[in-house]
């Protein structure tokens, strides 16, 4: 089996305006460097039954989203977080991309799936848009999980640079998903201290300063990898920033490419044996457009190793 990439071309009319750093850019050059490679299969989103998006938002949320789309122009659903037209129908493939990539996985069409798609999620949280996020897409994932395929044991791992205060909030009182989160803190959206930790200690932070490096990170990331395997997941996702990179615009840790298939491939190992090996990955941040390529390419690698 090769490892899936689930996408769709919708997301290039997700439109956010001149200037803005979430743009079409970040998903088009991770996948025309991915064509490349011949170790992967692709394919496209199916449509999605909207209950599950219901279930990890509010659906008067759900609703005055769907109202908030506009017929031209642009829309603030946050002072960030912007919508088009086009926006529509590209949020809801980003959520239809990992629900497709975890049917793909259980029906062994895949061994895993990469999803490089936007809007990215996991700021979004049950009740408000927030940090360029409308959907929370990994924590839909999660939610159908648990209720498609009856898991009890879901672990999020989320190594983007910013915490997911989304999925957290999401999370907070299900003992049955595992929210991870390690990132720059005090930086956005501030939240993300080692004190919250969770009704069920199902949320854990590392918190790291301003400047992490390579070493002292994956340092820090070895307290991951024991509540891991402490856990013991039946299913992996990851929310995949790549912002902590070093050239990244938007942040100050100081990571290198190759650190993305370290964290990936350690991750893995202390989480196969009870997972299967089931995992997904859906894209967050990341905004330098050559440490993007680079980092999800190492990230990707360590998937096809696995």
């Amino acid at each position: 089996m090769k490892t899936g990439i689930i996408t769709t071309d919708s997301y290039l009319d997700h439109e956010t305006g001149q200037g803005h750093p979430e743009r079409a850019d970040r998903v088009s050059i991770i996948i025309s460097n991915l064509k490349k490679n011949k170790k992967l299969a692709w394919k496209k989103p199916a449509n999605f039954d909207p209950k599950y998006l219901k279930i990890a938002h509010n659906p008067k949320y759900i609703n005055q989203v769907e109202k908030s789309f506009p017929k031209k122009g642009l829309f603030f659903l946050d002072g960030d977080t912007i919508i088009s037209p086009g926006s529509k129908r590209a949020a809801s493939d980003a959520v239809g991309s990992i629900i497709t990539a975890i049917d793909s996985v259980f029906k062994k069409e895949f061994k895993n799936v990469f999803c490089p798609v936007r809007p990215p999620g996991h700021h979004a949280e049950k009740n408000k848009a927030m940090g360029f996020c409308v959907y929370n897409n990994v924590a839909v994932g999660a939610h159908y999980l648990l209720e498609k395929y009856k898991l009890s044991k879901v672990a999020i791992i989320d190594f983007d640079v910013h915490h997911g205060n989304g999925t957290q909030n999401i999370f907070y009182e299900n003992e049955k998903v595992l929210y991870i989160s390690t990132h720059q803190y005090p930086f956005y959206p501030g939240t993300g201290s080692d004190n919250e930790k969770g009704k069920y200690n199902n949320i854990f932070n590392i918190p790291l300063p301003a400047g992490t490096n390579s070493e002292e990170y994956l340092n820090a990331y070895e307290h991951v990898l024991k509540k891991i395997k402490k856990f013991k997941p039946e299913f992996v996702l990851f929310s995949a920033g790549f912002d902590a990179h070093e050239d990244d615009p938007l942040a100050q840790f100081k990571l290198k490419s190759k650190d993305f298939y370290d964290i990936t491939k350690r991750t893995l190992e202390v989480s196969n044996k009870s997972s299967d090996y089931k995992v997904v990955s859906i894209l967050e941040g990341g905004y330098n457009l050559n440490a993007l390529k680079e980092s999800s390419e190492m990230h990707l690698n360590a998937l096809i190793e696995n």
